[in-house]
């Protein structure tokens, strides 16, 4: 019986999968396998954790506050994965954690872009910025 290849989009949406359980579980190696070096990710809003990061280097040291400003308490719950036929892939997840007695509790969009088979790009939108802010504030 032959199996049939997975096109670039089943592949990306597999990555961003391997991603979020590599997130979740701060599995560093994997995160570096499935990141380009010149990787960038956007954080909107008016927090201290808001902002534009590039490199690789910065995109992680940006998840490690995640980890370090909540005790890693902070979790990103994969909902849903979607693959456009470009490569693009769209992710929902909730975000839940705790941090200076405030409570995370939001859902987020992100949008990826790869290049060479990478995560090139991550642009964050949540559904309650108000809520996000407020929980980095």
């Amino acid at each position: 019986m032959e199996t049939q290849s997975m096109t670039i989009a089943e592949k990306n949406a597999e990555n961003v999968k391997r991603g979020y359980a590599a997130f979740n579980s701060a599995d560093m190696a994997t995160l570096t396998q499935l990141f380009h070096k010149d990787a960038s990710w956007q954080t909107p809003g008016k927090s201290s954790i808001a902002g534009t990061f590039h490199g690789r280097d910065n995109v992680f040291g940006h998840f490690g506050r995640y980890g370090m400003e909540t005790n890693g308490t902070m979790q990103s719950r994969l909902m849903a994965v979607s693959a456009t036929t470009d490569g693009k892939v769209v992710a929902i997840h909730h975000n839940s954690g705790t941090r200076n007695g405030k409570t995370l509790n939001t859902d987020c969009c992100i949008e990826f872009d790869f290049k060479d088979g990478l995560l090139i790009s991550g642009r964050e939108y949540f559904f309650d910025l108000y809520n996000w802010d407020e929980f980095w504030s």
